[in-house]
């Protein structure tokens, strides 16, 4: 799984893989609610990620042609200070170094270190995010395009059975105030602590495990957030459902497909789901009314020809719930489903700081 719910426990075997459980509900010429309940074991209180796709196939759901013009991919070289760079950018370097080389940032949003993280792109060509200290400097660094390079010749696609070769054995505990918190080695993702960084490299399933992204925090940054869980705020909030739409259209751009359009009006039915779920204690796509994800569209008045949904579930950062959900085939779908134009996203945090996420994709 890719996320246990923690009571007072020190294993961290939500870092490991999503279980990968899809249901589509099609019937000839009419849309039906289409959803599966996710499987709750209140004994080891895991908790599954489920999806749902509802499609309609007597209308029209014709591929979105991206229309986007290609841009020119960035001359990348070999860091000569730090291990690792992104799009030539390097833990320590001026904001006005990374602003000279890819202009301003085109979304700055709160997240789980308590700083910015800025998304710089053109038109989520290129895409990366850093965050600054108070001088500054970049102190985080993220990646999910191929824009990544390093003094040991890592890149996106690497193996990671080279990124172990080179780098050791990954991390198998995180402390965080006076809690040790034991990591499962699932591989989905290695964590390193290298060259004053932590270094978090995540691995796409559906691609050999090789390299699909990289997190590179400083010492500093990481070690000051004494909390597994940031505290709740309306501004974690929004900045972890930018991020999560930020991240899946750069996934998507990366696979060579349309972006989708952000939908306000879909962007509150999530949330509201969301706090439903957080609020009452429960997490599934039919809500304790009974309702699909479809009645709750319906409801609000927001017709559709192709809808989806897929949740997630107490993951402490958007890019971990992002790149679960890409690791899980049914989720992944969803994500990479050329026929969706539009998306929303919802997060609420339950009582244990921990986040809710509902995405909402569909096209009219």
């Amino acid at each position: 799984m890719w996320e246990e719910y923690i009571p007072d426990s020190v294993n961290l075997s939500f870092i490991s893989d999503v279980t990968d459980q899809a249901s589509a509900a099609v019937e000839d010429g009419t849309i039906q609610h289409a959803w599966e309940s996710l499987l709750q074991s209140l004994t080891d209180f895991i908790i599954d990620i489920n999806d749902v796709i509802q499609d309609a196939p007597d209308l029209s759901t014709e591929t979105i042609e991206n229309e986007t013009a290609a841009v020119e991919r960035p001359e990348l070289s070999v860091p000569t200070e730090k291990l690792f760079a992104v799009h030539n950018i390097e833990l320590g370097q001026s904001k006005a170094d990374v602003e000279a080389s890819a202009g301003q940032a085109t979304r700055s949003s709160f997240n789980e270190f308590g700083v910015e993280w800025h998304a710089y792109h053109e038109q989520y060509q290129n895409f990366f995010m850093t965050s600054y200290n108070e001088e500054d400097k970049v102190n985080g660094l993220f990646t999910n395009q191929d824009l990544i390079t390093s003094s040991l010749s890592l890149q996106m696609g690497s193996t990671r059975d080279e990124v172990r070769a080179e780098l050791g054995d990954p991390l198998t505990s995180l402390r965080k105030g006076m809690v040790r918190y034991e990591l499962q080695d699932e591989g989905e993702y290695d964590l390193f602590s290298f060259d004053g960084a932590y270094i978090t490299v995540f691995y796409d399933h559906h691609e050999e495990n090789t390299v699909t992204a990289l997190q590179v925090i400083s010492e500093d940054l990481e070690d000051n957030r004494d909390k597994l869980y940031a505290a709740p705020s309306a501004e974690l909030e929004e900045g972890f459902k930018l991020q999560l739409f930020d991240l899946t259209n750069a996934a998507r751009v990366a696979h060579g497909l349309n972006t989708l359009e952000w939908n306000e009006a879909v962007s509150e039915t999530a949330r509201k789901h969301s706090v439903d779920m957080a609020e009452n204690r429960f997490f599934s796509h039919t809500n304790q009314a009974g309702e699909s994800p479809f009645d709750r569209m319906n409801a609000d008045g927001i017709s559709y020809t192709v809808a989806g949904e897929n949740l997630a579930y107490g993951q402490y950062s958007a890019i971990f719930a992002h790149e679960g959900l890409m690791n899980s085939l049914g989720h992944r779908e969803n994500i990479l489903k050329p026929e969706y134009g539009h998306l929303g996203v919802g997060v609420d945090f339950n009582e244990e700081d921990q986040p809710f996420f509902t995405e909402k994709f569909f096209n009219r």
